[in-house]
């Protein structure tokens, strides 16, 4: 079992740096293809990736690469994908593996593309009155705050967040409701200020509680159970079904992301000295 373990995993390896070397090679003649006066690649995201700073971060450098303009609509994740599937965008960046599945498979999207990965942590009051502090069972923590009828907060928008929350409160076989559950409507940042305010649990992605957690009257109590792993991906929309899509510059985009270059770029933006988002297109040096 061992052995076949590690066959496992020396072909994945081979294959992401199959895959690697492709985004570099396509990447020179996406970029010559680029239109001189720039053109717009309109993209859809989460709002964890605006929210944590990132994007801002890192997208300069793919404009002046390849004199594409990128306008980002930053909104949950159901969101992203419906504006994929109705041709209002020309590239998602999400973070919801089963709906990206579903979005693929009927043919909204093509190329899906590993990009990088964080966690999701469960934050809350300093008093902690569910005690849930120090738990590495998110599921345990979610019954615990059911119990005691503590505050909780959901964004309740169909984000990538509000996915995990609803498989978690599924794995904890509680039906969240009651005064003490509460959906916000409203985008990570925003979210995070109200729980802050009312002394409410929440869930977050790692990435965008670093950026904001010195404004806030919270804690990281729930931490480290597999589940909480956050995968992102890239695909861009199927100009089979839009043919106004700029196919073109979605695929820049993508060739971008997962080349080394802006592998090395995500990898290098932190906060406080911290990794916010882990690439994971390609593979580390050996």
């Amino acid at each position: 079992m061992h052995r076949r373990s590690e066959t496992l995993h020396g072909a994945r390896g081979a294959a992401r740096r199959l895959l690697a070397l492709l985004a570099a090679a396509l990447l020179p003649a996406l970029v010559a293809a680029a239109p001189p006066g720039g053109e717009v690649v309109r993209l859809a995201t989460t709002t964890s990736t605006e929210n944590s700073g990132l994007l801002r971060a890192i997208l300069p450098a793919f404009q002046g690469l390849t004199g594409y303009r990128v306008d980002v609509v930053a909104v949950g994740t159901g969101k992203a994908l419906r504006m994929g599937r109705d041709g209002d965008v020309d590239v998602v960046l999400v973070h919801a593996p089963p709906a990206e599945a579903r979005f693929v498979e009927a043919g909204y999207g093509v190329n899906r593309r590993a990009v990088m990965y964080n966690d999701f942590v469960l934050v809350g009051p300093a008093r902690d009155p569910a005690r849930v502090r120090g738990l590495m069972d998110a599921a345990e923590a979610l019954r615990r705050i059911a119990a005691a009828g503590a505050p909780f907060l959901s964004r309740g928008d169909d984000s990538g967040t509000h996915k995990k929350e609803r498989a978690l409160w599924r794995a904890a076989a509680v039906a969240p409701q009651g005064r003490w559950y509460r959906e916000t409507g409203q985008g990570m940042g925003r979210t995070l200020q109200m729980a802050s305010e009312l002394g409410a649990y929440t869930l977050v992605d790692r990435g965008t509680w670093l950026s904001q957690r010195a404004r806030l009257a919270l804690e990281v109590l729930v931490e480290g159970d597999a589940r909480l792993r956050n995968p992102y991906s890239v695909i861009a929309v199927n100009p089979a079904r839009w043919r106004d899509v700029n196919y073109l510059g979605a695929m820049a985009l993508i060739a971008w992301l997962t080349s080394p270059e802006g592998q090395a770029r995500i990898g290098a933006y932190r906060i406080g000295g911290e990794v916010l988002f882990h690439p994971v297109a390609v593979p580390p040096k050996e």
